[in-house]
């Protein structure tokens, strides 16, 4: 990692130009927890900051002590606000903002028939890329209301990171593309007129997609284009527009992985995806990372001093002390000293006991302390695995900004905790290290 320039977190949060940081990544690596402690660090140095997270797990709600999160965005308690910060935190609805959505630009009758149409339930519940259509959708609103100088946003748990920048494509694409034109075209036409032209000129077409769709489904969709006729061309004008925005200057991505190959591989092509999309990048947060306050004391060295012990052996002694301790000729010795001792029987016996147990505590003492060299000597290959895993990373991208973040020893609950992550985050270092 010598090579790797340290991501420098606290000028990012302070810089007032920063108005949108991205955490993205592949699934579990910390992205939610480092979204929490980045908006808890910037509202405690001053900045007004809303949390948006997608994360279906609720851990952010858990850590910042909401009972429950929601499409509307609520105060964090407990953050210092001396320097005028403030903190909200929200999770993404995305059924709620589709129906958003539909109620701000429609009349309440036809946004009445959509929201109850099956089809327009279907796509809003779980259709392939709302969610991350609808997390684009409500940055983009955040941003608008322009309540908030820094928006962190937690992207969705998808099988791959790219979802997020490919999905909002994807639907828009959809919503505006030629299949839902070709079904408005009836609508278009209107009354009896319509249905002689679809009779007419599509009998072929809806023949076709009633078997694949069903009859009743086709008819849903139909009924679906038809009331949001006039809202197909906002859908990839507003996608279009976020796409932008995480483009503009003001946008930083950070890319959290944990120090595992499968995790910095995904991060690697992450990278180079964002540069393809000129996403501008702030740098690499490596989560979990594991230290140690005696790296001084190689595995090799660790493992040999514990074998050492296990059989018996004197770790290091001087020349002239080396050999193996032989309890058994230290006890004849005593015994020895009995016998000749005649009258003084009683009181040796009680010296005899005595170099017994110093035997046994010195065999627990020996016995911890090969196991901790065992601990030592686990730690440090781990280490060393990790370092070769961020080392093929930082060689295929020398310029990207890698901040580390130690392994906690459990998970993170609280605001106490997540102020200590943000401490290790603007360290850039595992503690230990």
């Amino acid at each position: 990692m010598d090579a790797a320039p340290r991501l420098p977190v606290d000028r990012l949060l302070d810089d007032p130009g920063t108005r949108i940081i991205v955490c993205c990544g592949a699934g579990g690596v910390g992205k939610t927890t480092t979204a929490a402690a980045l908006g808890v660090r910037a509202a405690e140095r001053g900045r007004k900051v809303v949390v948006l997270t997608i994360d279906p797990a609720r851990r952010l709600a858990q850590s910042m002590g909401i009972d429950s999160l929601d499409n509307t965005p609520r105060r964090v308690k407990g953050v210092d606000g001396a320097d005028g910060g403030e903190l909200h935190a929200m999770m993404l609805d995305m059924k709620r903002t589709f129906d958003e959505i539909v109620e701000g630009h429609a009349d309440a009758e036809r946004a009445e028939a959509i929201l109850a149409n099956p089809f327009y339930q279907s796509l809003s519940a779980g259709f392939a890329g709302t969610q991350e259509y609808m997390a684009m959708e409500k940055l983009g609103q955040l941003r608008a209301r322009d309540d908030w100088d820094l928006i962190v946003v937690d992207t969705p748990p998808s099988r791959s990171a790219l979802d997020f920048l490919d999905a909002p494509k994807r639907l828009g694409s959809f919503l505006d593309g030629k299949f839902i034109r070709v079904l408005m075209a009836p609508a278009k036409v209107g009354g009896r007129a319509g249905m002689k032209f679809l009779n007419v000129g599509m009998s072929l077409m809806t023949g076709t997609l009633s078997k694949l769709m069903g009859a009743s489904l086709l008819k849903d969709v139909q009924t679906f284009v038809a009331a949001m006729d006039t809202m197909f061309g906002g859908f990839r004008t507003r996608a279009d527009a976020t796409f932008r925005l995480l483009q503009a200057p003001g946008t930083a991505f950070l890319v959290v992985a944990a120090p595992e190959p499968d995790a910095l591989r995904e991060a690697a092509y992450f990278v180079e995806r964002l540069a393809a999309e000129d996403m501008p990048l702030a740098g690499l947060v490596l989560n979990r990372v594991h230290g140690s306050g005696a790296d001084q004391l190689s595995a090799e060295r660790a493992l040999a001093a514990a074998e050492n012990l296990e059989e018996g052996g004197i770790v290091d002694q001087e020349p002239g002390n080396a050999g193996l301790r032989d309890p058994a000729a230290e006890a004849d010795a005593a015994d020895a000293g009995a016998r000749e001792g005649g009258a003084e029987a009683d009181a040796d016996a009680d010296v005899d006991a005595d170099v017994d147990a110093d035997v046994d505590v010195d065999a627990d003492v020996e016995e911890i302390t090969a196991g901790l060299l065992r601990l030592h000597a686990e730690r440090m290959q781990v280490i060393a695995r990790e370092q070769r895993t961020r080392d093929r990373f930082t060689s295929l991208h020398p310029e990207v900004a890698v901040a580390e973040v130690a392994a906690l020893p459990g998970d993170v609950h609280d605001l106490a905790g997540l102020r200590a992550i943000g401490e290790r985050l603007a360290a850039g270092v595992p503690a230990g290290a």
